[in-house]
């Protein structure tokens, strides 16, 4: 036996062993019994953050542990389904597998694409093709989506198409026009017009990000931990000293924040 046919008969005799195990579960366990789609809603968003935490941390065993946790939920979600008599895990892998061959048609069919843009090039069209795929561009992008998240999809969809800056210098004028009408409301004290203005500056910001191959979300999140280990080092080293951050000046806390540069960059 190959090594692959031996992979492939492990992950065969697995997948019986936990369909056994939640099919039991959902039969004789309260608590798995008389969960529902809408139930189970909160906790899939929240597996998807953990598992997003343990890719950030690069914590190997805490990413194998939230990727189960994950395919618990797509596997429960289909099995509620299946006891509807709407569809099945197997209809779901099916699915999903016509899906991404119909999508590749540079690896089984005869187009050819030898770099990753050339592939994203064609990825919207391709989508638009699908019988029963989005039938506008932007109809992918899930309403439920965080907004900086959504602004970047919303984007990479449009690219796909090509509507798109034809040059970084014209995304950075629209980052200084947006700039200039957001100093302008802010000027005018109208709290509407800001809150829009700054949703426009955002959005170019974003924008910026993409023409030059930096997803957004990530980007903020290096500086929202990079921020939280320079604020915590303050607030460490304030205890050290027998003092409370309320207490000390702001001079006293930027000192602290110049130190915390040198070791958190």
């Amino acid at each position: 036996m190959s090594s692959n046919e031996s992979v492939s008969t492990e992950q065969t005799e697995k997948l019986k062993e936990f369909d056994a195990v939640l099919r039991r579960l959902r039969k004789d366990c309260p608590w798995d019994r008389k969960q529902t789609w809408e139930s189970l809603r909160t906790n899939t968003i929240e597996e998807v953050f953990e598992l997003a935490q343990a890719i950030e941390d690069n914590d190997l065993a805490d990413v194998r542990k939230e990727l189960g946790d994950v395919f618990l939920h797509v596997a429960f979600y289909s099995l509620i389904a299946e006891e509807k008599g709407q569809f099945s895990f197997a209809d779901v892998l099916d699915s999903l597998t016509r899906k991404l061959i119909f999508r590749h048609p540079h690896v089984y069919g005869t187009q050819k694409a030898d770099t990753a843009d050339e592939v994203l090039s064609e990825w919207e069209k391709i989508k638009l093709r699908e019988k029963d795929g989005n039938h506008t561009v932007l109809g992918g992008v899930a309403r439920a989506l965080p907004a900086l998240i959504k602004a970047y999809r919303i984007q990479q969809k449009v690219k796909g198409v090509g509507f798109d800056w034809k040059e970084p210098s014209q995304v950075w004028d629209k980052v200084s026009e947006e700039m200039s009408e957001f100093t302008d409301e802010v000027q005018s004290k109208d709290a509407d017009r800001m809150e829009a203005e700054m949703g426009d500056l955002i959005f170019a910001v974003v924008n910026l990000a993409r023409v030059y191959n930096i997803n957004p979300e990530n980007a903020l999140e290096r500086t929202n931990r990079k921020f939280t280990n320079r604020f915590n080092y303050i607030e460490q080293k304030a205890k050290e000293a027998g003092r409370q951050l309320q207490d000390m000046t702001l001079e006293e806390m930027d000192a602290l924040w110049d130190e915390a540069k040198q070791i958190y960059r």
